[in-house]
């Protein structure tokens, strides 16, 4: 039997692997940290499926045969948890229901004048943090900036914790750490989600954290619970919408004909960010997933009871079958799909917050420095999780002609 492909940690061929496991079959076995192995789909329409299939569970707990929490430390805030992210059912039900009144449109909408407040700030800023060789990190002082915030303000982080908190979270990312590093990670996280609990309990707000503790509508939150929930909402709602930002960057200082168009007509911006998020989505493969019954997906391929699954969402976007001329960045593209923000009952809730802060930071960064240039090579996060850059130089211009 021929080894079975490990998914790459590099960051580096995220892409390309996703096409030679999308020729292989409907599903393929792949090996993951700690000797694991998953099926791992990176089919459009196989990935749909799975996400909506009845023998296909969040929960480790009831579906992970022998599971143990805490047995594989890279997977702590991916299965040890106990939040929307990791149950099914009523459970699921319960946890998110708490959450999506924060998260409706009307209320999105209403932050958006806080978000372009910070974002002036930011802009103010940024010449502050041009280096000695007149080039400045856009990642670490702005894109990274503008959800950190946003998160912390909607759950009442205080600003002496928020590097601690936001950093802890981001970490788990790294699907290259060692099971040491894996366990510190988790540790620190813990310790830094509690501390935060602990500001709260003793200086209660008009935050998130707050309406957590105060179990709303009646319902009882574990501590468990709570913690799961904000490690899941501080984290996706902070280092996916950075890569979604950098991305947005990026590609549109590479494409000048796109940001011309984008100039003239700001109107196209929606476009450009579904673009975005359909060729370059936040998370490649998200674990994990557990087979609660036989699933046959043909092609000779069958998903056993008990067996993990890893889908791709980063490469539903780029399966040919799903998009055509699916690797070139297309303003004008009809009938666009893409699963960065998920399918299905695990549809991501923070979906059209995640959009406001791109469309606000990113048009507003480049009207404001229209000579912005890359001024190196990016290097990409090490993940097979996150579909990311850990940094991006550049050179801030006020005028298109500035070198």
């Amino acid at each position: 039997m021929p080894a079975r492909p490990a998914l790459d940690s590099t960051g580096r061929i995220l892409h390309q692997q996703a096409q030679v496991l999308r020729a292989s079959g409907p599903a393929v076995r792949v090996g993951l940290p700690g000797g694991l192995t998953a099926w791992s789909v990176t089919r459009g329409d196989i990935a749909k499926l799975v996400l909506t299939h009845p023998h296909v569970s969040k929960d480790a707990r009831k579906s992970w045969p022998g599971y143990r929490p805490g047995t594989h430390p890279w997977l702590t805030a991916w299965a040890d948890v106990v939040s929307m992210l990791t149950t099914d059912g009523d459970d699921h039900r319960r946890l998110r229901d708490i959450m999506t009144p924060f998260f409706t449109r009307h209320r999105i909408a209403a932050m958006r004048p806080d978000i372009e407040r910070l974002v002036d700030r930011l802009l103010d800023a940024l010449p502050q943090h041009t280096d000695t060789d007149n080039t400045i990190d856009i990642r670490a002082a702005f894109a990274y900036q503008v959800p950190a915030q946003v998160i912390c303000d909607l759950f009442g982080v205080p600003d002496s914790m928020r590097p601690a908190t936001v950093a802890a979270i981001d970490t788990v990312l790294d699907t290259t750490a060692t099971p040491e590093q894996a366990a510190a990670t988790a540790s620190v996280i813990l310790t830094a989600i509690d501390a935060l609990i602990d500001e709260k309990l003793l200086r209660p707000g008009g935050d998130l954290t707050t309406h957590l503790l105060n179990s709303p509508g009646g319902t009882s939150l574990t501590h468990e619970e709570i913690v799961s929930t904000l490690i899941l909402m501080i984290g996706a709602g902070s280092e996916t919408v950075v890569s979604l930002i950098d991305h947005l960057i990026l590609t549109l200082l590479q494409a000048p004909d796109a940001l011309a168009t984008l100039t003239a007509y700001p109107g196209r911006w929606p476009d450009a960010i579904e673009e975005i998020l359909r060729l370059h989505p936040p998370l490649m493969h998200l674990p994990l997933r557990y087979a609660t019954g036989d699933i046959d997906l043909g092609d000779g391929v069958t998903i056993g009871k008990g067996e993990l699954i890893i889908v791709g969402f980063g490469a539903h976007g780029r399966d040919p079958g799903v998009n055509a001329d699916p690797e070139r960045f297309d303003l004008d593209r009809a009938d666009r799909q893409h699963l960065a923000f998920g399918h299905g009952v695990h549809f991501c809730l923070g979906a059209p917050l995640a959009r406001l802060e791109a469309f606000v930071a990113v048009p507003a960064l480049l009207a404001r420095f229209p000579g912005m240039r890359l001024a190196a090579t990016t290097t990409l996060a090490p993940s097979f999780i996150a579909n990311d850059v850990t940094s991006l130089r550049v050179r801030l211009g006020t005028t298109p002609e500035t070198p």
